[in-house]
């Protein structure tokens, strides 16, 4: 079942819509009570990563996405 709120409700709590939205709830948008528009989740991406060939590049290491406490720090201020 869908949440449904108007179109005044949705302008005031978009970004709480869209994280509702996000966690897998589909919200219907009314207009004078019509139902105009919906906000769905987006499917997930999943897969594994591939390089787009910049610099000739052929793989992605495995710690490509794995913290770096170096940048962390700089990011912290230390």
């Amino acid at each position: 079942m869908s949440l449904i709120v108007s179109l005044y409700d949705a302008k005031t709590r978009l970004s709480a819509l869209v994280d509702r939205a996000a966690g897998g709830e589909e919200i219907v948008i009314t207009k004078n009570g019509v139902p105009q528009a919906k906000i769905v989740p987006l499917p997930t991406l999943g897969g594994e990563r591939v390089p787009a060939g910049a610099l000739g590049l052929t793989r992605i290491g495995d710690d490509f996405d794995a913290r770096d406490p170096a940048i962390e720090a700089l990011f912290a201020g230390d």
